[in-house]
């Protein structure tokens, strides 16, 4: 009686794929250890290869826009003076606050005149800040916003380690302060220079939809993945879809 019990529990085991001694037991850990080495094996892997792409590529892109960025650099001091660049403190992996390097396309003093704006606000959510038509803007800031070039000094962030090529914008702390647990999430990768509601939209793309892209991206990240939306931003920044 007791084998034939003994045989249906092991048959009933073996179902559900459940160990039925000690030595299945040492088996499966054995296998879970193994599995968790392979996982981290290839995250590891995943992000030696993503750095190495990161240096390279801007570094590359560092060298050949510098005539771009004396250009850019002389028009933005003949229409409204200095600063050329505009530093903003940015939210980086794991809540690391870092300096955010843009080409300025606003006036300057354009932050302490947000407040008295933030009723014209057109980006849904109400985390993130966006007017098509903000009166901040200069001329040669709307040419560089409509063509991302006011986004070119963010190569040195992707350089100096803070950005990588590919990943999730990176947010202001007081849009950080207004996430909820979900959108944290955003948080545990690296940000970076272009995602996938970059190339599908930018700001014309809800903000829970952001965060949608974003956490499909963390989830299915990978060297093709990367590649493939950094092919995808050439034609973005050309068409300017969603770009103010």
């Amino acid at each position: 009686m007791s084998e034939s019990i003994y045989q249906a529990r092991k048959e009933l085991f073996k179902t559900l794929d459940l160990p039925v001694s000690k030595a299945d037991i040492k088996r499966l850990r054995w296998r879970q250890r193994s599995r968790l080495l392979v996982w981290e094996w290839a995250l590891n892997s995943l992000l030696i290869i993503k750095r190495l792409m990161d240096v390279v590529c801007s570094l590359m892109a560092i060298v050949l826009l510098i005539p771009l960025f004396i250009v850019v650099s002389v028009l933005i001091v003949i229409e409204d003076g200095w600063p050329v660049l505009y530093v903003q403190p940015r939210v980086g992996i794991n809540g690391r606050i870092f300096n955010f390097y843009k080409f300025r396309s606003m006036r300057r003093g354009a932050d302490r005149i947000k407040e008295q704006l933030m009723a014209q606000n057109e980006s849904t959510g109400g985390v993130i800040f966006k007017m098509k038509k903000d009166p901040r803007i200069t001329r040669i800031g709307r040419v560089l916003r409509r063509f991302s070039i006011d986004e070119m000094p963010q190569f040195f962030n992707v350089l100096s380690g803070d950005l990588s090529l590919v990943g999730p914008r990176p947010p202001l702390p007081s849009e950080v302060a207004q996430y909820t647990l979900e959108e944290r999430k955003r948080l545990h990768v690296k940000p970076g220079l272009t995602c996938l509601w970059q190339v599908g939209g930018r700001s014309d793309i809800p903000f829970d939809q952001q965060v949608r892209l974003d956490m499909e991206y963390i989830h299915s990240r990978g060297i093709w993945q990367d590649i493939r939306i950094m092919l995808k931003t050439v034609p973005a920044v050309l068409f300017g879809r969603g770009a103010y």
